[in-house]
């Protein structure tokens, strides 16, 4: 196993409230395996080296793997040892992607309608998601996403106008062109290659609003769903977005496993 594989495992590790040691174990291999730290096809340590490493006993270790196998991130070849996969799972909001690929699929395109491409300052919610102060010059770049015709989602995305350095390169002024048939965290893949990550979203459920009801050819007092992306880059907040969606999107993805 490489060292910084070994260096990034060892960290301390803590359960959070209510929630049991496994899964914090579980946690913390998956994002060493998403941020290619233990890179695909390549054989992991045996449970008692992790428990070891992660100064856990090696019954927490087991159970931990045990929760990567069934959600696909690992496998085992009996007599052998355990592999992390070839090809990880696809899977649903959980995993940081451009809404036009979490709202479309098979037999659906996706377009975007810019509203707005704006600089202004940072709100008290913005500001943190993008690691600047309150007041600090943020990008907005505004978007209805329409698909088959029908508009399904209003989203707002910011990151920060201050320079930024990707893999290690001079920071500088991001330059993002806008071509009006894409989001920003598509426009952000393409400059940052694998620079972005990890992220999280959040579900939340709201009323659209009478501004955003027009976009959407909604009421005001219709539901929303609301999922609110963060996404981190070198560990540091870099991109949010609020995207807002109306139920005649239909239904959404996201794999679930039981770690209780």
């Amino acid at each position: 196993m490489h060292e910084d594989a070994v260096r990034f495992l060892s960290q301390p590790v803590e359960a959070q409230p209510g929630s049991p040691l496994r899964v914090a174990i579980y946690s913390r291999i998956a994002e060493a395996i998403r941020n290619n730290l233990l890179q695909p096809g390549s054989m992991l340590p045996t449970e008692t080296e992790l428990g070891t490493d992660m100064k856990v006993s090696r019954t927490v270790v087991r159970e931990a793997l045990m929760l990567l196998e069934e959600d696909g991130l690992i496998r085992a070849r009996r007599g052998v040892g355990r592999f992390v996969s070839d090809t990880l799972p696809r899977i649903g909001i959980e995993r940081i992607r451009p809404f036009e690929e979490v709202l479309g699929g098979p037999g659906h395109q996706v377009e975007i309608k810019r509203i707005q491409v704006e600089k202004q300052p940072a709100s008290e919610f913005v500001a943190p998601g993008v690691g600047v102060d309150p007041g600090s010059d943020v990008w907005l770049w505004e978007s209805v996403l329409i698909r088959d015709g029908e508009p399904i989602a209003h989203l707002q995305e910011n990151i920060s106008a201050q320079p930024v350095s990707f893999a290690g390169s001079a920071a500088a002024p991001l330059d993002i062109k806008d071509d009006g048939g894409a989001t920003l965290l598509t426009a952000l893949n393409k400059a940052a290659g694998r620079g972005l990550g990890p992220g999280e979203c959040q579900i939340g459920l709201s009323q659209v609003g009478p501004s955003r009801a027009k976009l959407l050819d909604l009421r005001a007092s219709d539901p929303v769903l609301v999922l609110t992306q963060y996404v981190r880059q070198a560990n540091r907040p870099f991109y949010l977005a609020k995207c807002l969606i109306a139920d005649r999107a239909g239904h959404l993805s996201v794999m679930q496993s039981l770690q209780s």
